[in-house]
């Protein structure tokens, strides 16, 4: 049976630790993107609790984080502009949330299994090398830039690559000393011998990289040329009394439901929110070790919540994203309490230690989203798709290059149109062909493969693979398949991995014919192997 089934206390061992670490990420991509989006600084931080609290009750993603994305900071800040009043953005808020229910109850989470696997990967190699160059700059002290960025285009006129030459301008020896120290941590806590001993399993690296970072801030506030100034730190609003914070909630301009340019934002923001959810969600279930398959729809709708009671309540839109999300995967979280539980911390927190969040420094949290970004676009990750082909390495590295250079969803659409470029190039003289049968009488489940299977039949199989009952005896048959493209080789691996916990015996039956090209052979995976067939 999946882990998940297992309890909540069973596994709020690696939850727990894995939340504080995303709450301490969280909270200043919140404040940087509602800095970025012309909006109230709190309502990034009231966006970063429901995405956590209410989204992560709803959804089924066992480990994808949601909050207020930079992908929507841009649409976000000309809307409010554009509207005239940050309550007026917010019924916009509340429409696009009711859209993406809508989305939700249309089926329309079926889009996200169309994005190839190299695309995906390519989408979190490129955030991982964007999140390393954005903190850059943090990490020198020099923060112009605001937390949360991932578009090559800054509001200051500069971009990525000339932001690392004009922090020079501005080194501050404070953040650079913080920032090797917290490093020289981090990658000590990385080495195998640390993790065998007991008390560094229950405290984790960035834990003690913050409260270091707390310390030196504190010891540096009276020391010239070494004292972090206020740009250099967390910076959450501080209410004066209970009264103070409730006041920081704000609420929709309901009179301005018959204005279209509401609706048109409205309709906006639940398009490019489910778009980015869609995709990030892909790609935290790739990340899943134990290869959970998160139900698309069922996210649109809890993320259409989501929006709803954020806009009701003074918050930016939402999506899930991939920071946070790979963030927690990183930190050990299992099940999806350590979301909700970010969100609870993040919402104590705001109400009650807002002053000592505000003596963390940005240089400890560059650090540990070094840590992060490094492990997403890991150098053997590119090992791996350029062993795969140009197919695959392609479509990988134009999606990285174009995340890079331009944003996420371009990045995206460009690695997309390469990628659909070679799938037709390589399939326009062979028709497509899936067959599945289902053998109930026997009581085995068997699922025949065509001749050619690509990566534009992974929803129909992910759906049918998702939908086998635990305990079943299934037959992948795959002897007659010629191709076989490597992302529907990879839902069958994680369905492989998956079926472990599930209890499903598995078998898979593997093309004989010798000389007949089939990539399950050349890639020496789980299909390289000819298993008999269950009676």
């Amino acid at each position: 049976m999946n882990s998940e089934k297992d309890g909540i206390f069973n596994n709020l061992k690696n939850d727990l630790p894995a939340s504080i670490i995303v709450f301490l990420v969280a909270v200043p991509l919140c404040l940087g993107i509602a800095l970025a989006s012309g909006a109230p600084l709190f309502s990034g931080i009231i966006a970063g609790i429901v995405g956590g609290i209410v989204v992560g009750i709803f959804s089924g993603s066992q480990l994808g984080v949601s909050g207020p994305a930079a992908g929507l900071a841009v649409i976000v800040l000309t809307a409010i502009q554009e509207l005239g009043a940050f309550e007026i953005f917010l019924l916009a808020v509340v429409i696009g949330g009711v859209f993406q229910m809508a989305l939700g109850y249309a089926k329309a989470g079926i889009i996200g299994y169309y994005f190839p696997s190299s695309v995906i990967k390519g989408m979190l190699s490129g955030i991982g090398i964007i999140i390393i160059l954005k903190q850059i700059p943090h990490a020198f002290g020099y923060d112009k830039d605001y937390e949360g960025s991932l578009a090559f285009a800054q509001p200051d006129g500069h971009n990525t690559f000339s932001e690392l030459f004009y922090m020079f301008e501005a080194v501050s020896m404070g953040a650079v000393i913080i920032t090797s120290l917290s490093m020289l941590i981090l990658i000590l806590w990385e080495q195998p011998f640390m993790k065998k001993i007991r008390i560094f399993q229950m405290i984790q690296g960035p834990l003690v990289v913050v409260a270091l970072g707390i310390i030196l801030n504190l010891v540096f506030q009276g020391m010239s040329g070494f004292a972090l100034n206020p740009e250099q730190v967390v910076a959450i609003p501080v209410p004066e009394s209970i009264g103070g914070f409730i006041d920081q909630f704000t609420f929709p301009d309901f009179s301005q439901i018959g204005n279209s340019a509401v609706w048109v934002t409205g309709i906006t923001i639940a398009v490019v929110a489910s778009l980015e959810t869609l995709l990030c969600l892909e790609a935290t279930d790739k990340m899943d070790p134990l290869k959970r398959v998160t139900p698309a729809n069922q996210e649109l709708k809890a993320q259409g919540i989501g929006n709803i009671v954020s806009g009701l309540i003074g918050g930016l839109p939402i999506t899930q994203v991939i920071v946070r999300s790979s963030t927690n995967i990183q930190s050990g979280g299992r099940t999806k309490t350590a979301a909700i539980m970010h969100g609870v911390i993040l919402l104590l927190s705001a109400m009650a230690i807002p002053m000592l969040l505000n003596l963390i420094p940005l240089a400890s949290l560059a650090a540990i989203l070094f840590l992060v970004g490094y492990k997403l676009a890991k150098p053997q990750l590119f090992k791996q798709m350029y062993g795969l082909g140009q197919t695959h390495f392609v479509p990988f590295m134009v999606t990285i290059i174009g995340i890079v250079m331009t944003d996420l969803l371009v990045g995206i659409g460009i690695g997309l149109a390469v990628a659909i470029f070679y799938v037709l190039y390589n399939n326009y003289k062979k028709p497509f062909l899936f067959r599945k049968d289902q053998h109930l009488k026997d009581g085995v489940v068997r699922l025949a493969l065509a001749e050619d299977v690509t990566f534009i039949n992974k929803a129909s199989i992910q759906r049918t693979l998702s939908q086998i009952p635990d305990g079943s005896k299934v037959i992948i048959d795959a002897s007659k398949s010629i191709n076989i493209d490597y992302d529907v080789i990879e839902i069958i691996e994680e369905f492989e991995t998956n079926a472990k916990y599930r209890d499903i015996d598995l078998t898979i039956i593997e093309r004989e014919v010798k000389g007949v090209k089939n990539q399950a052979n050349e890639m020496a995976i789980a299909l390289n192997k000819e298993l008999p067939v269950a009676s």
